[in-house]
């Protein structure tokens, strides 16, 4: 085999089938170990591969590399989980079972996984950690129970107990180098530096002599039986070591007293197959030069299995000749005894205390005790066993106490006596060695071919059928359950164990049936989840289904689920039994078993083996494709939540990916995603969201040194923060929004990253939606005392600050409190937005209808009011006044500090370009630098603009019927024509195009006055003598560069002129609709619905003479002053130039329709 680059980790599978490499160049391959062929090759690490592992079931490869874990499949090839991030990880190892894995990391500990879903089980946080970043290390092993975990570190190993939370460790040997450690389950063998230490996996203690070798070791391991360890030099040197020269026979080869046997023929003697075990001890017979005496003792005790007690004997002779041994002498006896002689048996036996060592004796005649039961003096037997047992207890010699009750306890059972069996059975439980194994009994398994293995199990079943027969049905009851609900965990049913449940007590329940655990009638009630499928009576599983249903129709979950993992117990392949058992945890809010169940029951439909239960599968939807429904829909909620918010509870600031986290922990996530199992209910799904993700916002005026970002994040908490006065202002706001039930808060103080620019973008662009996304809006009135009294909020301070306008119109809810964090007025209302007191009070003071604050939206008010609005309000930062109105105006503008005025110009630019609107253009006052025709400051528009004396009915009529006799009615249609023809306003690189109609001036004159102010007289073409006040000097000698202009050309061509400009429809009530026109517009009076489906018809010569009347009547004009390149500037007036208009003395000559661009 060959892989692309330095091999820097390899295992090979339990079943010898694969081998598994990982490598520097970022590759994990699999070998087919008979071939030495590439299986298959997974490439989606970016970095070299630190560890790889394969599952017991030899199905699933494990690797780490990059700081991360993934799992693949054998036989697909594609990866099972996601990949799971453990920073610095640098080991992964499959526990026992396969049903997890841990990771281990050089700084951030080990971790815990299940192979299933990869969810954590098991974190140890920093502990834990290896703290070597060498890509040699080795530093886990698992112990065979799969709770305990080893884990190397420099100078120690640490013993995690994953069951119990807890951990221990001890110093090894050497304390200044990186530490490897492999294990075969009995002991572990550490190296470190130069040289190997031995540690028993129980007692942590040191065993055998130090190894000591001359260089570094670079790595370990054993061979599978733990006898020889293999130890890794630089320069490719490996040395071999025996480690029975160093430790006792019970640390490898299994540690059997007298059996010494190659471990693949062990392994099948121990799977009780007879006939194969002597196929391969023969092998060995045959293939050595000189046969073992074990082998061949060993393949007589085979033989007596067998029934071939001849060929037994032949064996047990020449094994006595090659060397006198105990076992030979006792695979004699046994031979003796299989062939009827049971004198010879015994006397056989007794040969072996000649051949063995003194240690050995204790054993022996324990061994023989067994041989005179099993010759037929079975009280004999018992009574030296219990004398034993009895010397043994006395010198509280725990290990071989437990030997000699279990063997007690198998001889009860042998006998009948099944009520005597029992108690010593449980006994020799609580006595059962820490690891479960206990050679001694093995050994005796093998020799005379007990089977201790589910001993109590056997013991109850022939019981339960006693106490049955003797008609004590409860009793038998009360047994057979006991047997389904055994704890012992290292049973694994036999086929006859489950058959005798399937068939021999199926009996015994329909007899107790609805008499003994509940009424039929609870049939009635059960399970939400109905199958098609009948549980019929004569099936054990079934009854047990019955009774967890009616347990689970009265609310007895604990009960429910107790029958739901029998059924589940007596036939893991039947899926109903999972659904009871995930009806029982989900209503008893175990959410997280409840989906455990549930995916569990799944699994079992889809690998069933009825074609009928896997068409069912279609049914359900399984939790992964639940959460998925989830997740899409927080993450729409989420893209209309601010970016990070103040968890209430710990005062930590969160950005979304955290809440998520935080919420995917909650009992709320876990009900949802438990509770949905044939389809995913989206509404129900995103009520719990919005409920769970709601935030409060916070409204206030900054007060001086507010905390900020960096400072929570610095106190790790809004509650660490020190007790300031702005501090505890905070914290105030905090306790209100989770006195509200909300588990978020935001603050522009402390949740705005203002170090980075696009988060500060991003949040003064998102921020009006934010407050109107809000579950409430909590404004806090600083300088407003307690009790309050009415007008104490128009007065306040806050009511001055350009970002509170957004923060009073968005929210849908919104509380006052006062200084003292009362409420204003004492409301206790759900929401302010409904106390009519407070809402009308904030009417008056704005002057917008009170209906319109309650449930404002952008399209409610027209541009020029909300312009208004803004006008009476202050910001300290300059830019500020124009990015707080971005949200009001549903702006694209992109905020950049630094532009001072030009952002107000950026603002109005924007409104002008998006739908032709220039009633931004009427003010007077200063010009900005963006451009003269917009003012300098938001404030100008405090001032109420001219709006011309509306034209009805009889008025109208007078007007037309003067132009009829004074213009031809080709010359009014080709007015008309040149006014509609004009296009929109509109903005490019700064400069103003805009449309309007033309009146130049012919004559300019000053009038001196004292101070700035300028008085001019102009005589202008169409429209007489203006006079008009400015602070700019104007140049008198040149009057022709001087125009006066009408824009106001929406006016003009009146309400029914037909004309729509590009964006006109899009955009109608975010416009104004043109100040001259529907001055109605700006006091928030909508047009009524009748009177705009009700316009008279009329043609185009009447619509024309009506437009030559609104272009007579007096206007608010603009004067420009024309540049040396043919532009213009804004001559800033300090009032508004109202000229009295053309009145019916309207000429061609007098008419110039133009598009003049502006700087």
């Amino acid at each position: 085999m060959q892989a692309g680059s330095h091999i820097n980790s390899i295992v090979i599978s339990q079943d010898g089938r694969w081998i598994v490499s990982g490598d520097h160049g970022t590759n994990v391959i699999v070998w087919n170990a008979a071939t030495h062929e590439k299986v298959l090759e997974f490439t989606e690490h970016a970095g070299l591969i630190w560890g790889v592992d394969v599952s017991s079931d030899s199905t699933k490869v494990a690797s780490v590399a990059d700081s991360t874990a993934r799992i693949f499949s054998i036989s697909s090839g594609i990866r099972l989980l996601p990949p799971l991030l453990h920073p610095g990880v640098l080991g992964i190892k499959f526990s026992p079972d396969g049903g997890r894995f841990a990771t281990v990391s050089d700084r951030a500990g080990f971790r815990v996984y299940s192979t299933y879903n990869g969810d954590i089980l098991f974190n140890s946080g920093l502990q834990g950690s290896t703290n070597t970043s060498s890509s040699l290390v080795i530093p886990l092993a698992w112990l065979p129970d799969g709770q305990q975990l080893f884990i190397a570190s420099i100078g120690k190993i640490t013993c995690f107990n994953i069951s119990k939370s807890s951990s221990s460790e001890w110093s090894i040997h050497q304390t200044q180098s990186r530490a490897f450690i492999v294990s075969n389950g009995r002991f572990i063998a550490c190296s470190a530096g130069s040289s190997v230490s031995l540690w028993d996996c129980i007692s942590h203690k040191q065993i055998g002599s130090i190894i000591a070798l001359i260089g570094d070791i670079n790595c370990v391991s054993l061979s599978p039986s733990g006898g020889y360890l293999a130890c890794g030099f630089n320069g490719g040197k490996i040395t071999i070591h025996n480690l029975r020269d160093v430790l006792p026979p019970k640390y490898f080869d299994h540690g059997l007293p007298l059996v010494q046997v190659s471990e693949e023929a062990l392994k099948s003697w121990t799977q009780d197959d007879p006939t194969h075990t002597e196929m391969l001890l023969s092998e060995e017979i045959t293939s050595a030069s000189s046969p073992s005496h074990y082998v061949l003792a060993s393949r007589a005790l085979i033989r007596v299995r067998l029934k071939h007690v001849a060929l037994a004997i032949e064996d047990v002779n020449e094994s006595l000749q090659v060397q006198p041994s105990p076992i030979g002498h006792i695979a004699m006896a046994v031979a003796l005894l299989g062939k009827g002689d049971r004198e010879g048996a015994l006397h056989a036996f007794d040969l072996t205390f000649h051949d063995c060592e003194p240690y050995d004796n204790r054993y022996l005649i324990l061994l023989k005790s067994i041989l005179v039961f099993e010759s037929g003096n079975q009280k004999e037997a018992i009574t030296r066993i219990e004398y034993l047992a009895t010397r043994a207890r006395n010198d509280n010699d725990d290990d071989v106490t437990y030997l000699y009750t279990q063997v007690l306890g198998i001889m009860h059972v042998k006998q009948g006596n099944y009520g005597r069996a029992i108690p010593l059975i449980e006994r020799a439980k609580n006595l059962a060695p820490k690891d479960g194994q206990c050679p001694s009994l093995t050994t005796i398994s093998l020799i005379f071919g007990w089977n201790f293995y589910g001993l109590d199990i056997c013991a109850q079943q022939h019981l339960c059928e006693s106490l049955y027969t003797e008609k004590r049905t409860r009793e038998a009851v009360e047994i057979l359950l006991n047997i389904i609900r055994t704890s012992d965990k290292e049973i694994q049913w036999s086929k006859a164990t489950a058959d005798w449940i399937t068939e021999k007590c199926a009996t015994i329940l329909e007899h107790v049936g609805d008499e003994a655990f509940g009424s039929a009638n609870d049939d009635d009630q059960l399970s939400q989840f109905s199958t098609s499928f009948s549980l019929s009576p004569p099936s054990p599983v079934g009854q047990l289904i019955r009774w967890s249903r009616a347990r689970a129709a009265k609310g007895l979950w604990e009960d429910a689920l107790q029958y739901a993992n029998d059924a589940v117990k007596v036939d893991p392949s039947y899926p109903w039994g999972y659904e009871a058992k995930y009806v029982a945890l989900h209503a008893a809010k175990r959410y997280d078993e409840a989906i455990d169940a549930f995916e569990s029951m799944l699994q079992v439909i889809e690998q069933s083996d009825d074609c009928a239960i896997r068409q069912l599968r279609k049914n359900y939807i399984s939790p992964s494709e639940t959460i998925a429904v989830i997740d899409s829909i927080i993450r729409g909620i989420l893209e209309s939540c601010p970016l990070v918010v103040i968890d209430v509870s710990t005062g930590f600031l969160c950005d979304r990916s955290e809440r998520t986290r935080i919420f995917k922990a909650s009992a709320m996530f876990k009900e949802l995603v438990s509770s949905m199992t044939r389809e995913p209910d989206d509404e129900r799904i995103r009520r719990v969201v919005v409920i769970f993700f709601g935030y409060v916002m916070f409204s206030h005026a900054w007060q001086g040194n507010e905390p900020l970002y960096q400072d929570v994040k610095e106190a790790k908490s809004v509650w660490n923060l020190p007790d300031t006065p702005l501090n505890e202002k905070l914290r105030s706001f905090c306790k209100q929004a989770r006195r509200l039930g909300h588990n978020w808060a935001w603050s522009d103080t402390c949740c705005i990253d203002k170090t980075t620019s696009t988060i500060l973008n991003q949040s003064l662009t998102s921020m009006y939606k934010w407050y109107a996304d809000s579950a409430a809006t909590i404004v806090f009135l600083a300088g407003v005392v307690h009790p309050t009294k009415l007008g104490d909020l128009t007065l306040s301070f806050w009511m001055t600050r350009a970002w509170t306008l957004q923060e009073l119109l968005a929210p849908k809810v919104i509380f006052f409190y006062d200084s003292e964090w009362k409420l204003y007025l004492g409301d206790t209302g759900a929401n302010h937005k409904e106390s009519r007191e407070i809402m009308q009070e904030l009417a008056d003071a704005i002057k917008i209808p009170r209906g319109t604050i309650v449930t404002f939206s952008p399209d409610d008010l027209g541009a020029r009011e909300k312009l208004r609005l803004a006008s009476t309000r202050n910001a300290t930062v300059k830019e500020d006044s124009a990015y707080s109105l971005i949200g009001i105006f549903k702006s694209d503008i992109r905020p950049h500090y630094g532009e001072a005025a030009d952002a107000l110009g950026h603002l109005l630019e924007e409104i002008v370009a998006r739908s032709g609107e220039v009633t931004v253009l009427a003010w007077s006052g200063k010009s900005s630098s963006y451009n003269s025709c917009l003012p300098a400051s938001v404030s100008v528009y405090s001032q109420s603009p001219y709006n011309p004396p509306s034209l009805k009915g009889e008025e109208m009529e007078t007007c037309i019927t003067q132009l009829r006799g004074k213009l031809l009615q080709q010359v009014i249609l080709d007015i008309y024509d040149q006014i509609t023809s004009l296009p929109p306003a509109r903005f490019a690189t700064r400069r103003l195009h805009l449309p309007c109609i033309i009146f130049p001036v012919r004559r300019l004159v000053r009038e001196l006055r004292e101070g700035n102010e300028k008085l001019y007289h102009a005589r202008v073409s169409g429209l007489g003598n203006v006079e008009f006040t400015t602070a700019d000097n104007l140049a008198l000698h040149e009057p022709h560069k001087f125009v006066f202009v009408h824009p106001w050309i929406r006016h003009i061509r009146g309400p029914s002129s037909g004309i729509v400009w590009e964006g006109d429809l899009e955009s109608d009530t975010d416009s104004d609709s043109d100040l001259y026109f529907d001055a109605a517009s700006d006091q928030g009076v909508q047009p009524s619905p009748l009177e705009a489906v009700c316009t008279p018809q009329v043609d185009d010569y009447t619509r024309a003479l009506e437009m030559i009347v609104r272009l007579g009547q007096p206007f608010n004009a603009l004067l420009l002053v024309q540049q040396p390149n043919g532009e213009y500037n804004r001559v800033a007036a300090e009032n508004e130039i109202v000229v009295s208009g053309l009145g019916t003395d309207i000429t061609p000559k007098n008419i110039q329709a133009k598009v003049l661009e502006i700087l």
